[in-house]
C-alpha cells in the first residue's frame, strides 16, 4: 500500500477551511441527533445548497461529519428521553434509558461516547486498509443474499425483547405487516391504504418510532405516576467507572467488528449492525436477564456498532459509487453536483478527495469525543427537570420533529395513533422495539425475496445454490434451533 497519498490526505485535512468544516459538521450532526425526527439525511438535503461554493473535499468532509456526529447525538435523546431519532438508536433505548432511570445516565452517555470513538476509529483504520477487498465482497450481494440477511435480522429481533419471545414475534409480525402498507413496488397495486392518499407511499419510520417510543412512553409514565409507581430519577456518576469500562470492553470490540462488516452492505448499515451487536451480547451473556434493565454492554455494543457502520458505509460509496443508505445517497448527490463521480477510479484519479475525506474522520471522531465527554454532565441535567415540565416539552419536540420531516399533518395524526398503540403495548407487556425493527427490515425482505423468486423462476431451492445466501440461511437455521437444542441438552443432563 502506497502511504504517500494517505499522508497527503492528512495535509488536506489540516488546512484551516477543512478543519473548520469538519468541526462544523460534527457540531451540526450532534445537534441534529438530539432533535428527534430531523435525521442526517434530511439535514444534508437542507444544507446541500451551501456546499456549491466550496471545494468538493471541504463539502464532503462537512457532510460526513454531520452523518457520524448524528449517530452519537441520537444517543442523547434515546438515553434521557427514550426518543430514538434514528432507527439505529432504537436498540440503545432498552438499556440506556433503564440506566438513566437508575441515576446512571452519565454512565450510559459516557460509555456511548467512548464506544462511538473506538468503533469509528477502528472502522476508519479498517476502511483505509481493506476498502478494495471489502467492496469487492459487497459487490457479490444480490437479492438472494439480502433476503437471507433480512430474515436473519428479523429472527434476531426476538432476542432483543424483554416481553418474552412469543410477544416479541407477535410484535415483529405486526411490524412486517405495517411494512407492506402502500403501493406495491412490482405491480403498483395499493395495499392497506383505505383510499387515503398519504398512505400510498407507505408508512414512514419517524411517526411510528416517535409514536411508539415518545407518546406511548409518556402516556404509560403518566398512568404509573398517578398510581404512585414512579420516583424522580437520580442523577449521579457522570462518568463510567473502571468496572463499567472493563465490563463493556469486549462489547465495544465485538461491536466494532460487526458494525464495520455490516455497514459495508447496502441495506444493512447502522440499524442492522446495532441490532446484531445487541443480540450477540445478550446471547453470550451469562446473565441475559440484565439486558433491558440497565446492562452497560447493552449500550456499548449497539453504539459502537452503529458508529463503525456509519464509517464503513463510505466504502461502497467511494469505491463502487453505491450509496449504502439514504444519507449516503445525499452525499452521493453532493459529489455529483461537485463534478466528482464516485467509483473504482476515484482513489487513483482524485486521491486528495478520497484520503482527505477518510482521514478527516479520524479528526472528526476525536472532536466528537472531546465535545461529548465534557458535555455529559450538561445532558444529564435534563433529568433534573420535573416530569410535569418535561412531558409537554417531549411531546412538543416529538410533534415538531415529525412535522418537519415531510411537512405533513397526517404524520402528526399517525404519531398520535401509534402513541396510543405504544401505550397499550407497554400496558400489556409487549415491547415496541421488535415492531419498529421488523418494520425497518420488512421492505428490504419483501423486495429482495420477490426479486430472488423471479431470478430463480419461483424455486426457493435457488437460495442454496449461491454460496453467500446458502451460508446465511444455514446460520439462520442454527440461530433458530440453538435455543431448542440447549433445552434438550439441559433436559437430558437432569
Amino acid at each position: 500500500m502506497d502511504l504517500a497519498p494517505v499522508i497527503e490526505g492528512f495535509g488536506v485535512v489540516l488546512e484551516p477551511a477543512n478543519l473548520l468544516h469538519c468541526l462544523l459538521g460534527v457540531v451540526i450532526g450532534m445537534l441534529v441527533g438530539v432533535l428527534p425526527g430531523l435525521g442526517p439525511a434530511a439535514t444534508i438535503a437542507i444544507l446541500l445548497p451551501l456546499t456549491f461554493n466550496v471545494e468538493p473535499v471541504t463539502a464532503i468532509i462537512m457532510l460526513a461529519g454531520i452523518f457520524y456526529g448524528a449517530q452519537y447525538g441520537g444517543t442523547i435523546t434515546s438515553v434521557l428521553l427514550r426518543l430514538p431519532g434514528e432507527a439505529s438508536s432504537v436498540v440503545t433505548v432498552f438499556d440506556g434509558h433503564a440506566l438513566a432511570r437508575q441515576g446512571r445516565a452519565g454512565t450510559a452517555l459516557g460509555i456511548a461516547a467512548i464506544g462511538s470513538f473506538v468503533g469509528g476509529t477502528a472502522s476508519i483504520v479498517a476502511l483505509s486498509v481493506l476498502a478494495p477487498l471489502i467492496a469487492g465482497f459487497a459487490l457479490d450481494f444480490g437479492p438472494p443474499e439480502y433476503t437471507a440477511l433480512a430474515l436473519l435480522g428479523i429472527l434476531l429481533v426476538a432476542t432483543v425483547s424483554n416481553g418474552g419471545r412469543v410477544k416479541a414475534l407477535i410484535a415483529a409480525c405486526a411490524g412486517l405487516l405495517l411494512a407492506t402498507v402502500g403501493r406495491d413496488a412490482f405491480t403498483g397495486t395499493e395495499r392497506f391504504t383505505f383510499d387515503l392518499l398519504p398512505l400510498s407511499d407507505g408508512l414512514d419510520f419517524v411517526p411510528i418510532a416517535m409514536g411508539l417510543f415518545g407518546l406511548g412512553e409518556i402516556l404509560h409514565n403518566l398512568e404509573q405516576r398517578q398510581r404512585g409507581a414512579t420516583t424522580a430519577a437520580r442523577v449521579a456518576n457522570a462518568w463510567p467507572s473502571r468496572g463499567d469500562l472493563r465490563q463493556s470492553a469486549g462489547a465495544i470490540g465485538r461491536g466494532s467488528v460487526l458494525g464495520f462488516a455490516l455497514g459495508v452492505l447496502p441495506g444493512g448499515g447502522a440499524t442492522l449492525s446495532s441490532l446484531a451487536a445487541y443480540a450477540v451480547e445478550k446471547r453470550r451473556s451469562k446473565s441475559p436477564e440484565r439486558f433491558g434493565h440497565g446492562a452497560v454492554e447493552g449500550v456499548a455494543a449497539p453504539e459502537t456498532a452503529n458508529n463503525a457502520a456509519a464509517t464503513s458505509s463510505f466504502i461502497p460509496l467511494l469505491t463502487l459509487g453505491i450509496p449504502a443508505n439514504a444519507t449516503m445517497a445525499m452525499i452521493f448527490g453532493a459529489l455529483l453536483v461537485q463534478g466528482v463521480t464516485p467509483g473504482p477510479q476515484l482513489v487513483d484519479e482524485d486521491p486528495e478527495l478520497f484520503w482527505g475525506v477518510v482521514n478527516s474522520m479520524y479528526l472528526g471522531n476525536v472532536l466528537l469525543l472531546i465535545m461529548s465527554v465534557p458535555l455529559v454532565g450538561l445532558f444529564v441535567k435534563i433529568l433534573r427537570v420535573r416530569p410535569t415540565v418535561l412531558a409537554p416539552i417531549t411531546v412538543l419536540i416529538t410533534l415538531l420533529g415529525v412535522y418537519t420531516v415531510r411537512n405533513s399533518v397526517f404524520d402528526i395524526a399517525l404519531v398520535i395513533v401509534f402513541g396510543v398503540l405504544g401505550y397499550l403495548m407497554k400496558k400489556y407487556g409487549f415491547e415496541p422495539g421488535p415492531l419498529v425493527l421488523a418494520f425497518v427490515l420488512g421492505s428490504l425482505l419483501e423486495t429482495s425475496l420477490r426479486r430472488s423468486l423471479l431470478l430463480f423462476g419461483g424455486d426457493p431451492a435457488g437460495f442454496f445454490t449461491r454460496p453467500i445466501s446458502g451460508t446465511l440461511l444455514v446460520l439462520l437455521a442454527v440461530v433458530a434451533l440453538f435455543p431448542l437444542v440447549q433445552r434438550l441438552v439441559r433436559a437430558r443432563s437432569r
